[in-house]
């Protein structure tokens, strides 16, 4: 069935604790606040182009990586949505009550809750960077039969960088 959540109109200030929202600046522009803060410096950047049939609105998988920021954004600012919940990478040597060992990248994590998880809605020309680690469900959507978006992460990511938890009903 899948986890349902009320989406909110993403803001820079409601989705700050996640990673940034960008959208255009002008040609020429120097470095700053605008651009999206990212670290890739762990691997050989790739950025695609990934066609994704009619997801739907409902999920029940969520993704973290550990060592990357990821950019994602619609082509054509088209609205989608993206699950999100905040990054809970933990000290492995600490003992933390419910702690999972990833088998992805070998990092321990607390799996995040249904109620940790925060939907929000993408339009216009804009873009998100997630944080290393945010955990991510989307991109989303329900009211075409495919889209296509650009994705900024590293060249492995989802081979040795992608860890899931999925929500038991």
């Amino acid at each position: 069935m899948g986890l349902k959540l009320r989406a909110v109109p993403i803001t820079e200030v409601n989705f700050r604790p996640f990673g940034q929202l960008l959208g255009k600046i002008g040609d020429g522009c120097e470095y700053g606040s605008g651009d999206a803060q990212l670290n890739l410096a762990n691997g050989i950047p790739r950025f695609y182009l990934m066609e994704l049939k009619k997801t739907g609105l409902r999920f029940k998988r969520i993704t973290h990586h550990a060592r990357v920021t990821q950019c994602l954004g619609s082509v054509g600012a088209h609205p989608w949505y993206m699950a999100v919940s905040l990054p809970s990478i933990v000290d492995p040597s600490s003992q933390h009550e419910g702690a999972v060992r990833s088998n992805a990248g070998g990092h321990s994590y607390l799996p995040p809750s249904h109620a940790s998880v925060q939907v929000f809605k993408i339009d216009g020309p804009r873009f998100i960077k997630l944080n290393e680690g945010t955990w991510h469900a989307g991109p989303l959507f329900g009211d075409r039969d495919s889209m296509v978006f650009y994705s900024l992460e590293l060249s492995d990511t989802n081979v040795v960088d992608h860890t899931t938890h999925v929500f038991e009903d």
